[in-house]
């Protein structure tokens, strides 16, 4: 019998200068496709991606970026490996990597459709001293009450991202969290670490983003999925551009259970297979799955690494 396999791609975060060169230098279609982005959005992404620049940090860059070296890895896998998916994982802008995966939508409309929602959820975040900390130790329902206990004293404070257990990252104006760092350690937190980001993602900072993020979407995504996809905002499986549009929108709001869906869908996946730059989600996983092996595909040598593995 077949192995059932969820195919993951990871968020931002992930991007480092230098991905995706080594598809770049050896495979055509990589090339093609480096172009294509490039074009639709005006960027050079061979000099985004491999010299060193400040865009690359920047949301409304970093984003396509990661979505392009994970679409790449997909493709070039599935050319050596055609594989069906039993379902797709992003986590947080993953989630839109997978949508390409799944053929809900061109990978040059994705460029184009994250490339806007960096910006929207940047412009969000312009006029405000916004922000993101991550927490260590802690678990999820003490996070969830330091918060709303600080919301319900006027602060702007919210769980934007459950990763692992013991690893949660909050999101909100960034006094706030400053102020709240001792309440943190308080509740249990062994570390509390303000990250060096301008935009407060998951939380509802950013509701002006959501309208023009759904009117994008609604022009964009197709009514065409080879696989469910697993929603970060409620961990279930979804296949229609209704759902898409819905859940993708409510997920710039609504916090990233990331760690709720791997362990909702383990008991059903055989293996798990990250496609895109480093290998986050694979040692995520390795805490939270720790009976599932994670595969990941970055480069050429780990897609060689996994061909050879799925042989055995």
């Amino acid at each position: 019998m077949s192995k059932k396999i969820a195919m993951i791609f990871p968020g931002q975060g992930s991007q480092t200068i230098g991905m995706g060169k080594s598809f770049y230098e050896n495979s055509e279609l990589a090339r093609e496709m480096f172009a294509k982005a490039g074009e639709r959005i005006g960027v050079d992404f061979k000099e985004l991606l491999f010299e060193e620049n400040e865009r690359l940090a920047q949301t409304a860059y970093t984003q396509p970026a990661i979505l392009l070296v994970s679409v790449i890895a997909y493709r070039l896998f599935q050319e050596v490996n055609p594989t069906k998916a039993a379902l797709f994982l992003g986590h947080s802008l993953g989630e839109f990597s997978a949508l390409c995966a799944s053929g809900a939508i061109d990978y040059v409309d994705a460029v184009e459709l994250v490339h806007k929602r960096g910006a929207l959820m940047q412009s969000a975040c312009d006029s405000i001293e916004a922000g993101m900390m991550a927490l260590v130790g802690l678990d999820d329902e003490s996070v969830e009450k330091v918060c709303a206990d600080a919301r319900s004293a006027g602060k702007k404070v919210w769980a934007a991202n459950f990763n692992q257990d013991g690893q949660v990252v909050v999101a909100g104006m960034k006094a706030d969290l400053e102020s709240m760092e001792a309440a943190f350690k308080e509740a249990g937190a062994k570390r509390a670490i303000l990250l060096n980001m301008s935009v407060a993602s998951h939380c509802e900072l950013l509701s002006p983003a959501q309208a023009p993020l759904e009117e994008a979407m609604n022009m964009m995504v197709k009514e065409s999925f080879s696989a469910p996809i697993i929603s970060n905002v409620t961990t279930k499986p979804y296949n229609t551009k209704d759902e898409a549009v819905a859940l993708l929108k409510d997920q710039l709001v609504k916090p990233v259970k990331y760690k709720q869906s791997i362990e909702a869908i383990a008991g059903d996946i055989d293996l798990f297979i990250e496609f895109g730059n480093g290998n986050v989600l694979k040692g995520l996983n390795r805490r939270i799955a720790k009976d599932v092996e994670t595969l990941n595909v970055a480069d050429m040598d780990s897609l060689n690494s996994v061909t050879e593995a799925l042989k055995a």
